[in-house]
């Protein structure tokens, strides 16, 4: 049984403090493993990483070329049937719901339902991506699945370009309507009678 006289910390938790500077017989030899002066040698003197003394690293030294998919990567938030068997039958289960059950934190591309666990009760659940298995056993259990349709890829900011779309029309009837009259031409400038010629004495 455990009491407090026998407690003790996990094999590996505790280990003995590394002793430097007590000659060379330590095993850390004369200069306690920091070589001969030196930045790395100073008290407190360290370097960032990847830092090479000033010259060009060589992360910048390496050719970068070619197509990474990182940039356009989606993250899911995953939930499992187990998760959701805390829900009540004929819950409509969501992306709001789940958030406000906590289920769901930080910023995420969407919904995936995955099939672990089994579900003991009938929900309506509305998500982004249902695997096979999960909505196999939703089904089974008296449920139904709405897949959320992926939105049209269009403009970065479709809010904005979609209240300019719909100001268009009207803009562009009354742009219509207040057309700007054709600017007349100037009249020619009348030539000058040549002047007539002296006659010779």
């Amino acid at each position: 049984m455990m009491r407090l006289h026998n407690l003790k910390p996990r094999p590996g938790a505790k280990h003995r403090v590394k002793r430097v500077g007590i000659g060379e017989s330590s095993g850390q030899g004369k200069t306690s493993g920091k070589g001969h002066k030196g930045q790395k040698a100073r008290s407190g003197g360290s370097i960032r990483l990847g830092f090479e003394g000033g010259q060009m690293p060589l992360i910048r030294r390496l050719p970068k070329r070619g197509f990474n998919n990182a940039a356009f990567h989606k993250t899911y938030a995953v939930v499992n049937l187990d998760d959701l068997n805390a829900f009540a039958a004929g819950t409509v289960v969501n992306e709001q719901l789940l958030r406000e059950s906590k289920l769901i934190r930080g910023n995420v591309a969407g919904l995936k339902i995955l099939g672990g666990g089994e579900l003991k009760h009938g929900l309506t659940i509305e998500a982004d991506k249902v695997s096979a298995s999960a909505r196999q056993k939703i089904e089974g259990a008296g449920g139904s699945v709405t897949l959320r349709e992926a939105p049209v890829r269009g403009p970065r900011f479709p809010a904005a370009q979609a209240s300019a779309a719909e100001a268009a029309p009207a803009g562009a009837s009354k742009s219509a309507a207040k057309k700007k009259p054709a600017a007349k031409k100037k009249p020619a400038a009348k030539k000058k009678p040549a002047a007539k010629k002296k006659p010779s004495a």
